[in-house]
């Protein structure tokens, strides 16, 4: 999530051994950088996407309809209409939910019947790692993101790993963030399919 340091993300994605990186933005500002000539570079991806709120959701549904563009959204407390009747591609940071955590089971945005429906809907679940590395609880959002990664697998929820990161500098190798997935109860060739969108 760039703020007109796409230069520098760049530099550091080449430095960290990425093909590929995806830059979000606010709606305004994306179809600002549509005007705009696409940074051209030889050895990465670059692609665009927005990121949506519960405010403009139904206008970039409505803008955007039958169009091929990548809409992320974060999570907020009606995860279910957010699934059920968006266009979005994925869904993240669910851990980062308000919710307090129950005696058996966390609070963590994510539950068997969202589940099913985020599989229903080919909408992918997103772990970001500036969730773990902002947080004051992070043990907190480490068991959040355990079970939910624990959901996914059981209802073949695709999932997606990103840095989502504003500053270049938050930004991780890809193996580092595979190590740390695998760590938190995702399978090996799972991490690799959640980097690549």
């Amino acid at each position: 999530m760039p703020r007109n340091n796409e230069g520098e993300f760049i530099k550091i994605a080449e430095k960290l051994g990425y093909s590929e990186l995806l830059f979000l933005y606010g709606f305004d500002e994306y179809m600002e950088k549509q005007q705009i000539a696409k940074i051209q570079n030889s050895k990465i991806k670059i692609s665009h996407g927005i990121i949506a709120n519960d405010r403009n959701i139904q206008k970039i549904n409505n803008k955007f309809r039958n169009k091929n563009i990548f809409v992320a959204m974060k999570s907020s407390f009606n995860n279910r209409e957010i699934i059920e009747k968006s266009s979005a591609n994925l869904i993240f940071s669910m851990e980062e939910s308000g919710r307090k955590d129950f005696m058996h089971q966390r609070g963590s945005g994510l539950d068997h019947i969202l589940a099913k429906l985020a599989h229903g809907k080919k909408i992918a679940v997103g772990f970001s790692l500036s969730s773990i590395v902002n947080s004051k609880n992070k043990n907190i959002i480490l068991g959040r993101m355990m079970q939910n990664i624990m959901l996914c697998r059981k209802y073949k929820v695709k999932t997606v790993i990103a840095s989502l990161a504003e500053n270049p500098y938050g930004m991780r190798s890809p193996y580092d963030l595979m190590s740390l997935f695998i760590t938190l109860g995702m399978r090996q060739e799972d991490t690799k399919d959640s980097l690549h969108l």
